[in-house]
């Protein structure tokens, strides 16, 4: 065996250590996480908090829990952008509102929130659509910092020609310059969308089913979990979602090699929007 063979069983197992010690500890569980993913993330964050090796930050972080949330920081990081492929959103508008303007009230879960950007887009539209009075948001991420960014509602300056855009593509009624105010580089979105949202820390690994929803948003987040954490989290959405229940996924996710593909049709099915079958 060569030595850089070695070496690298050496880090395979030292990771494994790493990601049995944050579950024990701390109840993070990463061990089902796409496992090229989680080493690509992990060398980057020994490389960024000046660890020699996976064994040492592994000491640290059983040690010293103020560690803890800048190596969240690196394992749940997620690039997203306000109205993140714009055609998602439009579908919504044209096939899944007019189902959802037929409830009273209505329940959504905006699940991997991050830093909000798909919050804000599904509360911006629902307002449009003449739906945010009767709508309850849950907005919820395993990173406290991811939430604690998503409950201020502030964007770099520089991103909103993006997310403008992204708004005119999805059939925006308005401009998006209505619901922000511009000041010092950054854009602070109106505190009114978040009036009726639950920010919580919730793990689709480890945590229950919490509310029935009319509608849940999961995008980009089930890419980075292996086949059973995937069926796991799948199972978690449709227990939760009401008969004829909305589920969206992102573009490169899918129902289709999952064991709960039967309980769901495809509603629109290029958008990955999905329906859950009554009984």
């Amino acid at each position: 065996m060569s030595d850089s063979s070695a070496s690298q069983k050496v880090e395979d197992v030292e990771i494994r250590l790493l990601l049995e010690a944050l579950y024990v500890k701390y109840h993070y569980d990463f061990r089902n996480y796409a496992m090229a993913s989680v080493k690509r993330r992990l060398k980057q964050a020994r490389e960024q908090l000046g660890f020699n090796t996976f064994s040492a930050m592994q000491e640290s972080v059983l040690h010293d829990p103020s560690i803890l949330p800048r190596l969240l920081g690196y394992l749940t990081v997620q690039v997203s952008e306000m109205f993140r492929d714009p055609s998602y959103f439009r579908a919504l508008r044209e096939k899944v509102v007019p189902h959802l303007r037929t409830y009273p009230s209505l329940k959504v879960w905006i699940a991997g929130c991050s830093s909000g950007e798909e919050l804000y887009s599904f509360a911006i539209l629902f307002r449009e659509e003449g739906l945010a009075e009767r709508t309850l948001f849950y907005a919820t991420d395993i990173s406290q910092d991811a939430l604690h960014a998503a409950e201020t509602g502030i964007f770099s300056l520089d991103r909103i020609p993006l997310f403008t855009e992204n708004h005119r593509k999805s059939g925006g009624r308005s401009s998006l310059s209505d619901y922000y105010q511009a000041s010092y580089g950054r854009a602070s979105f109106d505190k009114t969308l978040r009036q009726k949202v639950v920010f919580s820390d919730h793990s689709l690994v480890t945590d229950a089913v919490f509310a029935e929803m009319q509608m849940i948003s999961c995008r980009n987040v089930l890419i980075y979990f292996d086949r059973s954490l995937q069926d796991r989290a799948l199972g978690l959405f449709k227990d939760s979602l009401a008969r004829k229940g909305f589920l969206g996924l992102g573009a490169k996710e899918s129902l289709r090699f999952s064991e709960h593909s039967g309980a769901f049709i495809d509603f629109v099915r290029e958008e990955k929007i999905y329906q859950r079958r009554v009984g």
